[in-house]
């Protein structure tokens, strides 16, 4: 892709530099490159900064009609709306319309591998990216995880496996350029972005771009434990493999011959292939004892990872040694530290309820739980019930979703005591404290994104660690 001289306009910087890698890369690939956000400069003080030095022209605290008319190639923020009138602006004037991951996938001359889910895929993603390394030393990990995958693509040669964490306002992108991984993987599907998205039709259809556009020799790994995803492989006839895994005891995984993937039987995760003669053949890959990760859901996570690692052709002993090495992901049920016989964890990550749940069934010890935050037009029955069941206390953060989860609480009628909410993340730290005995869990999990009281979720489980680390 020729840059040098072009008209480059990147449209959000980010609070949390989603667009500072790509102006980055478009600068020092010669193109002239304009930065515009509706934030203003004192919000984007970081991302400014982390572009110093680069011959980079800023409009900010708006969006100017010129810059889009005036622009031969314009690269959205997964986080604007395709649908966003200034980009149709450049549309008509001629402009191409591409995104970080979009230039990656033009660009990345090695096989990419893509993970995607609402829940589960950063886990899923680094795995396989571990486990790729163990064979692969040179693999790359980028993507969604505040890692600039254009910033790679020094160190990608031909035969360099890619693994890439791809959001749903990424595969948009990657959907409009009919653009799809090599091999993907869809961990779980379960509502979230649905202020984004609108219906939990426009979601799925989202998530199903990532293999939407794939090629005859590609793979598809799927979840056999998802009744949307067994309807998604019917009704999606596309030239692929597919295989599944199954993170639960009794799915037609285990049944079925004829069927592709992992699943755990017993204690054991199998991986079952087909011959050259085409019978079924039968590996164990590793047992429970191996996995270092919590919760039931992270026995899923190392199915799908291992499906698509075996998929990609990663040997058994391999996949091994990575399950028994990895020991989890930072924001993700992360132990922060154990302070009068209560242990404090962050689960900052969990910004859907889905994610909320499954860290509740998690643990087996009383649960004093941190939720709440800002609103994704998600339902909180689900969470309200599991709350219920699982935690002793709920202390509420102050946000747009707090309120419905309130009132979901309220109609399930849960016996748990419920504090706040608070405006003051320290003093609900401090409540919590106050509140936890002896052999109990204070859980942030909340549910909720976190926008209003911090700048990205990431910012809320920094000060979580930082308040919880300075308690004497």
């Amino acid at each position: 892709m020729h840059l040098k001289g072009k008209r480059a306009l990147v449209m959000g910087l980010g609070i949390h530099g989603g667009g500072v890698g790509v102006a980055r890369f478009l600068a020092l690939r010669g193109a002239d490159v304009t930065v515009t956000d509706l934030r203003t400069p004192e919000d984007l003080r970081d991302s400014v900064d982390a572009l110093a030095g680069l011959p980079i022209r800023f409009v900010l605290g708006e969006h100017r009609d010129d810059d889009f008319r005036q622009a031969e190639i314009v690269v959205r923020n997964p986080a604007v709306p395709p649908t966003s009138p200034y980009l149709q602006i450049a549309r008509d004037a001629g402009a191409a319309v591409e995104t970080e991951m979009t230039l990656f996938f033009r660009l990345c001359p090695g096989p990419i591998l893509g993970v995607t889910g609402t829940k589960g895929k950063t886990t899923t993603t680094l795995l396989l990216g571990a486990m790729l390394r163990e064979q692969f030393p040179d693999t790359v990990v980028a993507g969604n995880l505040r890692i600039s995958a254009l910033d790679q693509l020094p160190l990608i040669g031909a035969a360099t496996p890619v693994v890439l964490e791809l959001s749903s306002f990424a595969l948009e992108g990657l959907g409009e350029a009919g653009l799809s991984p090599k091999i993907a993987c869809i961990t779980i599907i379960a509502p979230d972005h649905l202020d984004r998205h609108g219906t939990m039709e426009a979601y799925i259809r989202a998530k199903e771009e990532i293999w939407r556009h794939q090629r005859p020799g590609d793979a598809v790994v799927l979840n056999a434990d998802s009744p949307v995803m067994r309807r998604m492989a019917v009704v999606e006839q596309r030239p692929r493999d597919v295989v599944w895994f199954a993170g639960a005891e009794g799915t037609e995984t285990h049944d079925r011959e004829d069927i592709r993937g992992t699943f755990w039987r017993g204690d054991e995760l199998i991986w079952r292939d087909r011959s050259a003669t085409g019978s079924s053949t039968q590996t164990v890959i590793c047992t429970r004892d191996d996995v270092r990760l919590p919760g039931v859901h992270n026995l899923a996570n190392v199915a799908a990872a291992t499906a698509a690692a075996c998929a990609f052709g990663v040997a058994p002993e391999c996949i091994r040694r990575a399950v028994r090495a990895f020991t989890g992901v930072e924001h993700r049920l992360e132990f922060v530290r154990e302070l009068d016989g209560v242990r404090y964890v962050n689960d900052t990550a969990a910004t859907a309820p889905e994610a909320a749940i499954a860290a509740l069934r998690t643990f087996d010890a009383p649960i004093v739980l941190i939720a709440g935050g800002a609103d994704k037009n998600l339902p909180f029955d689900a969470l309200a019930r599991e709350i219920a069941r699982c935690a002793r206390s709920v202390i509420l953060l102050r946000g747009t979703a707090t309120p419905k989860l309130l009132e979901a609480l309220h109609a399930v009628h849960a016996s748990t005591t419920i504090v706040g909410p608070y405006d003051d993340f320290e003093q609900a730290l401090n409540t919590a404290r106050r509140i936890a005995e002896p052999g109990d869990i204070v859980l942030l999990s909340p549910g909720c994104a976190s926008f209003g009281m911090f700048r990205n979720e990431f910012h809320r489980g920094e000060a979580f660690r930082r308040i919880v680390q300075s308690f004497t």
